[in-house]
């Protein structure tokens, strides 16, 4: 009689796209990693770098366990309600992450903390009502859009990130400017309650001659705030704030 052949099992590799066919002798199970990542790519779309888990359902509450070396991640208008400081634990490879739109309350002081390439957050139409601390090469942070105090905002979280080029923090309820760094270009701080400014708060008042050159775009329309009353505030920007003024 002919002896029957072993069963083949059936396992998916790391690249998500085909099958690869074992035998008894070769694999039998993908390795934790893949197991763990799966899932992420049946509901998301991972391409190469890249995933996209836009409006996806069931619902998704939590941050999915992302692909190795996944450098853009795009979790907008989902139902996430936490950042943890083990959800981008494993990708210090992440460059830019956005998740718009989705119920964020709370991220844990460390949930940055190795994300040494990240350029770019952004995380406006949340619920935040606090900032954790800040990569240190990121030159992009968008929370408009949320529920920021000035007490939710550490005094020097901005001044340390010298690549710091764009900070848009519309649609808050800050009651004061926070330090800003010398890289800023754009600054956004519309619709907050903002009520003063000091000589110091853009430029340095103790310097007629300082410059900002950097500096190309401040946004404070929307603040219960009269800025005839600070023309010193502005001496050393090259365009006054744009918008419009009671």
């Amino acid at each position: 009689m002919e002896a029957k052949k072993p069963k083949k099992k059936v396992i998916l590799n790391t690249d998500y796209e085909s099958p690869t066919d074992t035998d008894d002798d070769g694999p039998i199970e993908a390795d934790h990693k893949d197991d763990k990542e799966l899932p992420t790519c049946l509901m998301c779309v991972c391409l190469t770098g890249s995933v996209y888990c836009e409006e996806v359902s069931p619902d998704m509450t939590t941050v999915p366990p992302l692909p190795k070396e996944t450098a853009y991640l795009y979790a907008r208008f989902n139902k996430i309600t936490k950042i943890t400081n083990k959800d981008f634990g494993d990708t210090a490879t992440l460059k830019r992450i956005d998740l718009s739109g989705n119920l964020i309350s709370e991220i844990e002081d460390g949930a940055f903390s190795k994300l040494d390439q990240l350029e770019e957050l952004t995380l406006a139409m949340n619920k935040l009502v606090k900032l954790p601390m800040l990569p240190a090469k990121l030159m992009s942070l968008n929370v408009n859009h949320n529920l920021l105090r000035t007490k939710g905002v550490k005094a020097n979280i901005f001044k340390k990130l010298n690549k710091l080029a764009y900070l848009y923090l519309g649609d808050n309820g800050l009651e004061a400017i926070p330090p800003l760094p010398e890289s800023l270009r754009v600054v956004h701080l519309h619709n907050n309650n903002i009520t003063s400014l000091t000589d110091d708060t853009f430029c340095k008042g103790n310097n007629t001659h300082y410059i900002r050159y950097n500096m190309q775009e401040v946004r404070l329309d929307g603040n219960p705030i009269t800025l005839a009353q600070h023309p010193n505030s502005f001496i050393c920007l090259r365009a006054l704030p744009i918008g419009h003024y009671k």
